[in-house]
């Protein structure tokens, strides 16, 4: 039913938001259950392509056939989000986002990816009237980031580039000044599920392989200019920063999710053979010269909340136990993160480095010196900064390769490993920690 579904309206999959939901829970579930008929096996890999390559676009006669509306990275997913080949963004593409209301009702604007703060409420004040809202709504509309803490950020009418600045899971509100105070997070992102999750259906070699897979798709994507702007120009004059943003913010998510999942994990057991799990897949990302989602993994065990975990981490084999002492080890910061740079400098490209490291190495370089001296540039200084960033060049000097099979269990894994559900709320991992052991020390 779905393939049918699928292959008569694709076309039409553009605007019907709910339509997009629909298909992608049921993707999801053929995913899951198609192991028990194999019978069917022809007709899932049909499915399984067709939603791989279904393009949920504009229709030509209200846009140009060469510019496509892109889903924003996590704040509005759409089926081809997860499945589809990362392409970078610029700051005058035009992106689809969600902006809510109070009540947490929503309104889908159509918005460049630079856009001001005033030009998004321009587009929702627009779009409330299209809706037929109340007209209260609409009077002096400001815009706020929320994040799944609480935490409320006032935006100003003259910042821009808000999309990609936000965090895992904030989302932005537009409300009247009056409502600024009643504004809470979205209940899917404080209300948690403890279980099992796909995390545990799953080898460590094919979900490494997919984080890797996805994050040199992610790096690709960065500019090397995005470097140099994002630590020369400071937080609110970046322009063109937006896919190393949303690089760093996906290394910030695969840490949180390391930690969600072990503490969504209620049996004693079960969560030892995750951490074990995770430390094979850390190793493996190792292996891969895949250092961004090796250090997102290590520091994801080494959560407050997790690592407290006292009884778990003791029925960790002592292998396993070694081995991630040893990771430990590789990300320890003293001395300048001296043996992660050790063991990077052996390794040969294709590379996916610890970004982060990359631009406090840059922004040591920028704060340690001046650009100019009496007048003159700083040679020596720019010297230094474009050396850096002919390492970022070399790292991709080459095609990463993986062995990965097309397979509808391979596409499940892509999919899961594209749209992680994490909780960013380090209180409510605590919370969650001592729910699993309240003494641990």
């Amino acid at each position: 039913m779905l393939l049918h579904f699928l292959d008569t309206y694709q076309g039409l999959l553009q605007e019907e938001e709910g339509a997009g939901h629909i298909i992608k829970d049921l993707y999801l579930l053929i995913m899951k259950d198609e192991s028990l008929y194999q019978d069917l096996r022809e007709e899932t890999l049909r499915l399984h392509q067709l939603v791989e390559t279904v393009e949920l676009k504009i229709p030509e006669e209200s846009q140009p056939p060469s510019k496509q509306v892109k889903p924003l990275f996590r704040h509005f997913r759409r089926i081809d989000s997860c499945l589809q080949t990362r392409v970078a963004f610029r700051g005058s593409d035009e992106i689809f986002c969600r902006v809510y209301m109070p009540d947490h009702s929503y309104v889908t604007i159509r918005s460049r990816l630079s856009a001001s703060v005033q030009d998004i409420l321009g587009s929702v004040t627009e779009k409330l009237q299209y809706s037929e809202e109340p007209a209260g709504r609409e009077d002096s509309l400001i815009l706020v980031a929320v994040a799944s803490s609480g935490e409320k950020v006032l935006l100003q009418p003259t910042e821009d580039c808000v999309f990609t600045t936000l965090g895992i899971n904030s989302h932005l509100f537009a409300c009247t000044r009056d409502s600024y105070e009643a504004l809470v997070p979205l209940p899917e992102e404080i209300q948690v599920s403890p279980g099992d999750t796909e995390i545990h259906r799953v080898e460590p070699e094919d979900v490494a392989n997919h984080l890797t897979a996805f994050h040199w798709e992610l790096f690709r994507c960065v500019h090397e200019l995005e470097f140099v702007d994002y630590v020369f120009h400071g937080e609110r004059g970046r322009r063109e920063t937006a896919n190393l943003e949303l690089l760093l913010q996906r290394c910030s998510e695969v840490t949180h999710w390391v930690a969600t999942e072990v503490l969504l994990c209620e049996a004693p057991g079960k969560r030892a053979q995750l951490l074990k799990k995770f430390i094979k897949i850390a190793a493996i990302c190792k292996q891969n010269q895949d250092l961004l989602s090796f250090y997102a993994v290590v520091m994801g065990l080494d959560n407050a909340a997790v690592s407290r975990l006292r009884l778990t981490w003791e029925k960790l084999p002592g292998k396993f136990k070694n081995l991630f002492r040893k990771f430990e080890n590789l990300t320890d910061p003293c001395r300048n993160h001296k043996s992660y740079r050790e063991v990077i400098s052996k390794m040969k490209p294709p590379v996916i480095p610890f970004v982060p490291l990359i631009l406090k190495d840059l922004t040591f370089l920028h704060e340690g010196s001046k650009t100019l001296i009496d007048g003159l540039v700083n040679i020596e200084k720019l010297h230094s900064v474009a050396e850096k960033v002919r390492t970022i060049r070399k790292y991709r000097s080459r095609p990463l390769c993986l062995d990965m099979e097309a397979s509808p269990h391979h596409l499940q894994t892509k999919a899961y490993v594209r749209q992680f559900q994490v909780i960013d709320n380090q209180n409510l991992l605590f919370e969650l920690s001592y729910k699993l052991e309240a003494n641990s020390q």
